[in-house]
């Protein structure tokens, strides 16, 4: 791959291959972006002449976008931490593999140890992938342990060969079912789309990292997020409005019937199943849900 960090209308853009990558596509779809590869590539096509893609273990993107072999990227909080990388973050994007949550990384121990803190790690030996994270965090604590790197079964190792691990989890069911008991969390993670430096001040580049972020922002704030349309007389339009939350307030209109308002909100898609009949008993009348691809404010 060309280093060069030219102003050619080319946007160069790491995507995490593995676990994140089903997830981050699909994400992409929502936003407009419709990328495909095949089981071995590592680039993949998107419909937009101006982005040229790689696929990327999420674990070295910060690394390439750092170094200026990417212009921007998607990785983890995490990675960009564990790498030490010196990127632009352009903004955070609440994702992951199962789910719209942030993700953990956790010391966990066998379930009968009799390790309690982290204190009690002083002169013990514990395996993870995230070195430097593990490092620092046992330096923060003032305490001395050895860390090793895992390359993989992280899970399997202890209590056999390690006192302890540092594990990456979103539910906590795998550490679980390998009996392992959460003691404390190390580092909670998101998604970032990050930017090379030298890229991020290039105008055009900018520009059109700016407009991916906005285009995936506007789909996680969609997320979760239904749009509802109503009617309501003129004399029950107060009752209806203190009913409504919205993301400013409610965009009121009058129609052309005489003494009739269309009211249209964005609201939870949880709080739906209540509002509803709170609605109907305030005077609204066809009240219709519509769900949301992208919320841009």
């Amino acid at each position: 791959m060309n280093t060069n960090s030219s102003t050619s209308n080319v946007l160069r853009l790491g995507l995490p291959k593995g676990s994140l990558q089903d997830s981050t596509f699909a994400l992409f779809e929502r936003a407009g972006f419709t990328i495909r590869a095949g089981d071995r590539s590592y680039a993949p096509q998107v419909d937009d002449p101006e982005i040229s893609a790689r696929l990327i273990r999420a674990q070295e993107i910060s690394r390439y976008v750092e170094n200026g072999h990417l212009d921007a990227g998607l990785t983890g909080y995490d990675w960009i931490c564990e790498n030490g990388s010196n990127v632009v973050e352009v903004c955070e994007l609440c994702y992951a593999k199962q789910g719209f949550r942030p993700v953990r990384w956790v010391l966990a121990v066998p379930e009968d140890s009799p390790i309690r803190s982290v204190h009690d790690l002083q002169g013990k030996r514990i395996a993870t992938e995230a070195v430097q994270l593990t490092r620092r965090y046992l330096e923060r604590h003032g305490v001395q342990a050895e860390v090793e790197f895992s390359w993989g079964a992280t899970e399997a190792k202890a209590p056999e060969l390690v006192d302890a691990i540092v594990e990456l989890t979103e539910t906590g069911s795998s550490l679980r079912a390998n009996r392992l008991r959460i003691v404390d969390t190390v580092l909670e993670s998101t998604t970032r789309l990050i930017a090379n430096p030298r890229a991020w001040q290039d105008p055009w580049k900018r520009r059109k990292i700016e407009q991916v972020a906005m285009l995936l922002q506007g789909v996680l704030r969609a997320e979760g997020r239904v749009l509802l349309k109503l009617n309501v007389p003129s004399a029950r339009l107060p009752d209806v409005l203190k009913l409504l939350p919205a993301l400013h307030a409610p965009t009121v209109n009058r129609l052309s019937d005489e003494g009739w308002f269309s009211v249209e909100t964005v609201v939870e898609e949880s709080r739906v199943r209540e509002l509803l009949p709170s609605l109907k008993a305030a005077g609204a009348e066809g009240i219709i849900e519509l769900s949301l691809n992208k919320v841009v404010p």
